[in-house]
């Protein structure tokens, strides 16, 4: 038997992006799962938190994490393969593992952090990468980064993020306070508010534009309560922890939506809403012009009567060309999720010899 470990780390949310890649690579696992055993001899092995103990179904084993394994982790079976799912997992790969692995998402921190906070995540990523064999980026703005700031001169592969299908699967829920079939216009902002995100300048365009609603949605953390608190338009609105189904509601309603973030490993938000045929109006930083292509528009300068011009100009291009909504459909249906698990799968086998 060949034993594969898929570690997820210490991830305590699976509703973030970090934990949908986690569940999306999981699943595909668990399909192949009885298959690999029988016919390959593979055994998989996750590697998380107890409260997920089972996630994945029984065809899969399960693997406790704790804290200690972030100076010394140990196994009686050897594995082949040990796979980790992101670059913030602190847990070492066991002793003996064969081949080491690890998903690269970004490397944020070289873009805005302070000296010391740059410091010490650096510090901590360049250890991860000593103990890595292979890395996989999910876009090739992140592979660069590897490249250029981890010195990275070993096997790496660019598989990009993958989106569920979002539009076509779910069903939809107004948000708090809005009719069902309401027409009224609105922006909409979708992610945690942290700086890094901008929503400074979002709040900024809200403050010229007065006849335009604004909504910002995400999970409610000290970022998005601090821009709330610290926000008192009458065209402005905040949604914290909003289900899936109002998340659809919102994508599909919305006149388009805003992400002019400073920093993207990858920018999952704007792929799910070009899945509605919504027009997307994004940074041209890191990775988001890759994920953008030349369906999106664009943001060269925050300045709010600059991004004013951008997105009006941007949503009368949507309203005249009657074939910019499939446009952006097609676009995003280049990141299937069942074809970017497909690639992990197809790595699995390459470095498993099978």
């Amino acid at each position: 038997m060949k034993r594969m470990g898929i570690s997820l780390g210490n991830l305590g949310n699976l509703h973030d992006g970090l934990g949908e890649f986690a569940l999306q690579t999981g699943q595909a696992v668990a399909a192949v799962a009885a298959a690999w055993r029988e016919q390959h001899g593979v055994v998989f092995d996750f590697h998380l938190r107890a409260q997920f103990d089972g996630l994945f179904g029984r065809d899969v084993g399960y693997l406790p994490i704790d804290r200690w394994q972030r100076l010394r982790h140990v196994r009686r079976e050897p594995y082949a393969l040990w796979h980790s799912l992101h670059q913030l997992n602190k847990t070492l790969p066991p002793q003996g593992a064969g081949t080491r692995l690890v998903t690269v998402h970004d490397l944020n921190y070289l873009y805005g952090h302070g000296g010391f906070s740059r410091w010490r995540h650096h510090r901590r990523t360049l250890a991860l990468i000593r103990r890595t064999d292979h890395v996989v980026a999910i876009s090739a703005h992140t592979a660069a980064d590897v490249q250029k700031h981890l010195h990275w001169r070993g096997p790496l592969d660019v598989i990009l993020r993958g989106a569920r299908p979002f539009a076509s699967t779910q069903q939809q829920q107004p948000l708090p306070g809005w009719p069902r079939d309401s027409e009224a216009p609105f922006l909409f902002h979708l992610s945690r508010m942290s700086p890094s995100k901008n929503p400074q300048a979002i709040v900024a365009l809200a403050r010229i534009w007065p006849e335009m609603r604004f909504v910002f949605c995400g999970p409610e953390g000290d970022d998005s309560r601090a821009l709330r608190d610290s926000v008192a338009l009458p065209n402005v609105e905040f949604h914290f922890n909003i289900s899936d189904t109002q998340k659809a509601w919102a994508f599909a309603r919305c006149a388009g939506f805003l992400f002019p973030s400073f920093t993207e490993g990858f920018g999952l938000p704007p792929i799910e809403a070009m899945q509605f045929g919504t027009p997307v109006f994004l940074s041209r930083l890191t990775s988001l012009p890759e994920i953008g292509g030349t369906v999106a528009d664009y943001f060269d300068c925050f300045e709010p009567e600059a991004m004013k011009a951008v997105v009006q100009a941007g949503l009368a291009r949507h309203r005249s060309d009657p074939r910019h909504a499939q446009a952006l459909r097609d676009h995003a249906a280049r990141f299937d999720a069942d074809q970017v698990a497909g690639e992990y799968l197809t790595l699995y086998r390459r470095l498993l010899q099978f």
